[in-house]
């Protein structure tokens, strides 16, 4: 669906045509307009602070669209004054909705004691800092960080780091094929229903460009490696 919204967007200027004269209803204006050149309907259509302009959301994809249904803006709104990122936060929103659906299908390294954070990431058997994210999974436990791994071999469907993600999510120990695989051994092959596919839609759709790539608690992505102790700061916000 995100390359749909996104190609569909792209032809809007050209596609686009005066909203309906006499609605007083700008919600509805706004969709009829979108359902001309956007097949999926938008999961919501908001006001926002600026007076005539309206927030869209497609998941986790955000624009904005005049009252009139006639423009649409692709970018962040910021508060200058608070010097917030409205759209951001809106975004972690997004970003959360949509990991809480794939919970069930993560694969879970818990804290023997209290679970202080929480961190998913969308990981890479074969990536190298995906590893050494990896090797540290005792200290980020021991810190109280819960991870959360989603697959997301970057070589594609059909390739060896996503024939090894599906073995590692149907052996019947995923934990242990995960870290045999982060070890660089041999998992065993095996096929089932796994996840691989649907991860790497999500991943996409939240927009992984790189592994590791982390979702924090409270909705912000943070690409690349991070050292459990510097991971703990940026959770507690010190850094």
């Amino acid at each position: 669906m995100k390359r749909i919204v996104i190609v569909a967007i792209a032809g809007l200027a050209f596609t686009m045509g005066p909203a309906v004269a006499g609605d007083k209803d700008d919600q509805a204006t706004i969709r009829q307009a979108l359902a001309k050149v956007i097949p999926e309907d938008p999961d919501t259509v908001q006001k926002t602070p600026v007076n005539g302009l309206y927030e869209v959301s497609y998941g986790t994809q955000l624009f904005y669209v005049s009252a009139d249904g006639r423009f649409l803006l692709q970018g962040d709104l910021v508060d200058l004054k608070s010097r917030t990122n409205l759209t951001e936060g809106r975004r972690s929103t997004a970003r959360l909705s949509a990991l809480e659906k794939a919970e069930a299908s993560m694969i879970v390294y818990k804290p023997k004691g209290q679970t202080k954070h929480t961190v998913s990431v969308f990981t890479d058997i074969d990536c190298p800092y995906c590893r050494k994210l990896h090797d540290g999974m005792k200290e980020m436990n021991d810190l109280g960080i819960e991870v959360r791994y989603l697959a997301y071999p970057r070589a594609g469907a059909g390739s060896a780091s996503w024939k090894k993600a599906a073995s590692v999510w149907c052996a019947k120990d995923r934990n242990k094929a995960m870290d045999t695989a982060k070890g660089m051994g041999d998992v065993e092959p095996a096929t089932c229903d796994d996840p691989v596919a649907a991860h790497m839609a999500l991943g996409q759709a939240l927009g992984v460009s790189g592994t590791p790539a982390l979702v924090l608690e409270d909705g912000r992505m943070v690409p690349g490696y991070m050292p459990p102790e510097r991971l703990l700061q940026v959770l507690e916000g010190k850094i």
